[in-house]
């Protein structure tokens, strides 16, 4: 049996509830192919409360569910799928192009 690393490949992602939808999510969305949900909360004066977003992601897998603070990933085939956060802080790193500014961390 041999030993394989994983290619190097570059994946568009959001934190869910915490970073804004790009259009590549809200597009799925509206074509019904991402469902989100807000639970409860029904404070008038902070309508959109986020911690209470999650949503439900067709795979191939099957239906899976990205929570409050799960990155929203698609991959390099168009294909959509959650990941949580201490997962995806071990397998990615962000990319930045050429001479664009490191942000303070």
């Amino acid at each position: 049996m041999g030993r394989y690393r994983k290619k190097p490949v570059v994946v568009d992602a959001f934190c869910m509830g915490i970073d804004p939808r790009p259009d590549w999510f809200t597009d799925k969305v509206i074509a019904n192919e991402i469902l989100t949900y807000r639970v409860g909360g029904n404070d008038p004066t902070w309508p959109f409360e986020f911690s209470r977003t999650y949503c439900e992601i067709q795979t191939l897998e099957g239906v899976m569910r990205g929570d409050y603070g799960d990155y929203i990933i698609r991959g390099v085939a168009g294909e959509i799928y959650p990941c949580k956060p201490e997962i995806f802080e071990a397998t990615y790193e962000e990319v930045r192009s050429p001479g664009e500014a490191k942000s303070a961390d």
